[in-house]
């Protein structure tokens, strides 16, 4: 079978969330705030490292529950900082937590964070007809206009590089590769 480019074949995490999970539309809230969670998380690393980390996220965030990560104190910030299952940035621990709190604001403003952010694209993926992978761009108008609203709203982590990046991988865009096999799955 034929993937994007990116993924690396020797990593059997990596062809999973491709051939599973990325590009495929997300409308549940818990699994819109786990990615941003890991989008930002991700922020000069890797996105191998933060697979391999999901599991320790997932048990040290209590599930992505943003009801409970939005009051989180300073002592259980402190003990994410010891978690070696996470990435153990405090300023990304920190945002998780100010994310948190932001992510139930925007809830209550809208309805859901899922009619949020799905507006940013009209609420429904944008398809594109890359060829290669080097087509594919970094951040967009939508994912900058996303990164700009976010940011006002008390979001950290939330640049437009990296909500392009969740825009991929929570299917508001296919950005398969036209010879992926997934390309016309998720279409």
């Amino acid at each position: 079978m034929q993937r994007c480019a990116w993924v690396n074949l020797n990593e059997p995490l990596y062809i999973h969330y491709h051939d599973e999970e990325w590009g495929v539309p997300v409308h549940d809230d818990r699994r819109l705030f786990k990615m941003l969670i890991l989008e930002g998380a991700q922020a000069g690393l890797n996105w191998i490292t933060i697979l391999k980390k999901r599991e320790g996220y997932r048990a040290a965030f209590d599930q992505f529950d943003a009801d409970k990560i939005a009051q989180y104190d300073d002592a259980k910030v402190a003990a994410l900082l010891a978690n070696p299952g996470i990435i153990r940035n405090r300023l990304k621990v920190q945002a998780a937590v100010s994310n948190a709190q932001a992510f139930l604001r925007v809830g209550e403003e809208f309805g859901t964070f899922d009619a949020y952010i799905w507006s940013f694209v009209g609420s429904q993926p944008i398809v594109n007809h890359w060829q290669t992978l080097s087509e594919i761009p970094a951040e967009t108008p939508e994912s900058k206009a996303m990164s700009k609203d976010l940011l006002k709203r008390g979001f950290r982590f939330v640049g437009p590089t990296i909500c392009y990046a969740f825009m991929q991988a929570c299917g508001l865009v296919n950005d398969h590769t036209v010879d992926c096999f997934r390309y016309s799955q998720v279409e």
